[in-house]
C-alpha cells in the first residue's frame, strides 16, 4: 500500500513544503496539512503500518528520523531535536517508541 492510497499527493506536497527548513517540523500542523488528522482510526493504522518500516509494531527513533521520507523520497530527514521532540510527544508510556494506539492519539491531538 502506498501512502497516496490514503492521503492526497497535493496535500502531501503542501505539508512537506511547509517544513523544508531544519527544525521547522511540527507534527500537529503536519498531520493537519497532510489530512491525516481527519482520517478514520483504520486509515491512521494503515499509515502507521507504512511508517513502521521494520514491521515491529512500533515506530522507533530511527524510523521517526526518516518520517518525512515516507511521504516523499526527496524529503529531508528530521533533525535530532525534531526527532526527540516527536518521540517525546508520542511515547506516552515511556518505552522509547511509539505504538499504534499512541500514534492514533498523537494524530488526533
Amino acid at each position: 500500500m502506498a501512502i497516496t492510497d490514503i492521503l492526497s499527493a497535493k496535500d502531501i506536497e503542501s505539508a512537506l513544503s511547509s517544513c523544508q527548513a531544519d527544525d521547522s517540523f511540527n507534527y500537529k500542523s503536519f498531520f493537519s496539512m497532510v489530512g491525516l488528522s481527519s482520517k478514520t482510526p483504520d486509515q491512521i493504522k494503515k499509515v502507521f503500518g507504512i511508517l513502521d518500516q521494520d514491521k515491529s509494531g512500533f515506530i522507533e527513533e530511527e524510523e521517526l528520523q526518516l518520517f518525512l521520507k515516507n511521504f516523499s523520497a526527496s524529503a529531508r530527514v528530521l533533525t535530532s531535536a525534531e526527532t526527540k521532540a516527536f518521540l517525546a510527544a508520542g511515547d506516552t508510556d515511556g518505552d522509547g517508541k511509539i505504538g499504534v494506539e499512541e500514534f492514533q492519539s498523537l494524530v488526533k491531538a
